[in-house]
């Protein structure tokens, strides 16, 4: 059975995806705020994501952002705002589709099952990764060591956030620089000497004898768990 998370403040809109989804034989989990609705995927683990953007007490595209942290499964956007802009910030921040409110329910539902169709179902990792030192969030991109918040620059987070959804993979200093500096900054490897041994005096235990964070020499990175 295919699940799927509905996420909207709106309660009538929550009523009628409920209803007509779970008459069609999915299981249907709802939310109506964004961090209820971070701590349902994270416990229910869905197949298919519907994201409104007017939410209480974050936006939209926060929650998007939250989710493509670790989720792969597929996104669609709900929202009254039919302005391009704001289309394509959604789609940049990782959604599949983008509905507009208001939206017939059997265009909605083909392209529901069209994303299902696509996606590899059920493909997801774990938001939260232990290792012995650290614990990486990233569903809410927190991390936390020996119980306290370990506050990270956004590029720190970036670093850290790339080599750690690439788990036990060699990752490319070019990849790595590529992806958080972007495309000019693909020869500049001394931005990495800098940054990865700030993210150890931060996270290892023994900064100067990683055990997570490790480097290959003239290759790129890889983080162990």
């Amino acid at each position: 059975m295919t699940r799927v998370l509905v996420i909207d403040d709106e309660p009538q809109i929550l009523r009628a995806l409920r209803i007509n989804l779970s008459v069609r034989g999915y299981d249907v989990v709802t939310a109506a705020t964004g961090a209820e609705a971070l701590r349902a995927a994270a416990g229910h683990r869905p197949d298919v994501v519907v994201l409104g953007l007017g939410l209480p007490d974050m936006s939209g595209i926060e929650v998007l952002e939250g989710l493509r942290g670790w989720l792969t499964a597929p996104i669609i956007v709900l929202s009254a705002r039919a302005d391009t802009l704001d289309k394509v910030e959604a789609l940049d921040a990782g959604a599949d589709d983008y509905v507009t409110k208001p939206f017939g329910m059997d265009e909605f539902l083909a392209r529901l099952r069209a994303a299902v169709r696509r996606s590899s179902t059920g493909d997801t990792n774990e938001p939260v990764i232990e290792t012995s030192s650290f614990t990486v969030d990233l569903a809410t991109k927190t991390v936390t060591k020996n119980g306290r918040e370990v506050h990270l620059t956004p590029t720190e987070w970036g670093m850290l956030e790339i080599l750690v959804r690439n788990s036990g993979k060699l990752v490319s200093r070019e990849q790595l620089l590529t992806e958080v500096w972007g495309p000019t900054y693909a020869k500049s490897t001394h931005y990495l000497r800098v940054y990865l041994a700030q993210l150890r005096r931060k996270l290892e235990d023994d900064p100067s004898h990683p055990v997570h964070l490790l480097t290959e020499s003239g290759m790129g990175h890889r983080f162990r768990p």
